[in-house]
């Protein structure tokens, strides 16, 4: 029996991706053992539990940016967990590591070479994170979601997503899906729909754009349905036809009946847009160490996505770019077949792959 040890968490665009994985390794290796590292503080807390996989907590370690006394904590906790993980290791027969970034990945990382067992890592973002940029150095399985990603021995596998999101690159499963969609979340299956979505927490920029413009594109023959997050600072406009919910438990609903797609451009997103084939406007978070436009620019790139800095996606934009652009219904389809090549369906098959060349000690192509 193979046991793995999968490493990871803190947000979505980590957890996600290592539960696909995780089902994965499940559905190939039924008899197998999957165990998940990660903190009590991230969304594993909650989801790996939920997901029928059991959980084993490390401290959240974030890695000392200046001179403080925590920096002076930081090697000999550092140290600890490291040790903890590798016992864990020897003492559950852990067979392979595989991390997803997050805090539970360095130690995982560490863990597994202290204890002489290979490791894989895989690189949610187009820009690599701290922990996947040092783990990369000491490992020859690197699996990459973007093909512009800069690792060592780095193999574009994609990102892992859930079956009822890969299920909508058949053509036929997603007509049928749409229909529930429409069903589901009271829209006009005569109209076009428009996705708008920044994520589970949203973002005011995109949120407040089009929310102030919900009767301009409801005029312009489209459905609109607005996922606008837990903390939302608008509300329903009231516009028929303009469907707005904060939070949606039924995204693959979602993705299946969106023609056209306005949205934030983290990892998952976007692998999501180009997997279904949804053209986009893709507004990056224009925090932290810009990512995100990184993400985006493999789709951007093979046109199946605009991309609009945050500052600029405004209502006089809207009215000036985007109106124009879902007019244009040969433009909207050309994006469409663009970014469906782009998507990479099989990804949590690659990737289970490239675990299966460790456990085998082969190194993966370009190590």
């Amino acid at each position: 029996m193979t046991t793995y040890l999968l490493a990871g968490g803190g947000t979505a665009g980590h957890v996600n991706p290592l539960l696909a994985t995780a089902d994965r390794l499940r559905e190939i290796d039924p008899a197998s053992q999957v165990i998940v590292l990660g903190t009590a503080e991230g969304l594993e807390a909650r989801l790996v539990p939920e997901r029928g996989y059991e959980l084993v907590t490390v401290p959240k370690l974030p890695f000392p940016r200046r001179p403080n006394g925590a920096a002076l904590r930081f090697p000999a906790a550092l140290r600890r967990t490291i040790a903890s993980v590798a016992s864990l290791i020897r003492d559950r027969g852990v067979d392979v590591v595989v991390g997803f970034g997050g805090y539970a990945s360095a130690p995982g990382y560490l863990g597994a070479r202290r204890a002489a067992v290979p490791f894989i890592i895989h690189e949610g973002n187009a820009k690599p994170g701290l922990a996947n940029r040092l783990g990369a150095r000491y490992s020859p399985w690197v699996g990459v979601t973007f093909a512009s990603t800069t690792l060592p021995h780095s193999t574009l596998v994609g990102m892992p997503l859930r079956a009822e999101v890969t299920a909508l690159a058949d053509p036929g499963a997603r007509g049928a899906a749409a229909a529930e969609a429409a069903a589901f979340f009271g829209l006009d299956p005569a109209r076009p729909t428009l996705l708008v979505t920044g994520g589970s927490l949203g973002a005011r920029r995109i949120n407040g754009t089009v929310h102030a413009s919900a009767q301009t594109l409801v005029d312009a023959g489209w459905n609109v349905l607005h996922i606008a997050g837990d903390k939302a600072e608008v509300g329903d406009p009231g516009v028929p036809g303009y469907v707005f919910v904060n939070y949606c438990d039924r995204m693959e609903l979602a993705l299946a009946v969106a023609d056209f797609a306005v949205s934030r451009a983290g990892g998952s997103t976007v692998s999501e847009l180009a997997v279904v084939g949804i053209p986009s406007v893709l507004v990056p978070y224009p925090v932290g160490n810009g990512e995100q436009r990184f993400n985006a620019l493999d789709l951007v790139n093979a046109g199946g996505a605009v991309l609009v800095p945050d500052a600029e996606f405004t209502p006089a934009w809207l009215d000036s770019e985007l109106l124009p652009l879902l007019a244009d219904s040969a433009r909207v389809a050309a994006m469409a077949a663009r970014s469906l090549e782009v998507g990479i369906p099989d990804a949590s098959s690659r990737l289970a792959a490239l675990v299966q060349r460790a456990l085998g000690g082969t190194p993966a192509r370009g190590a």
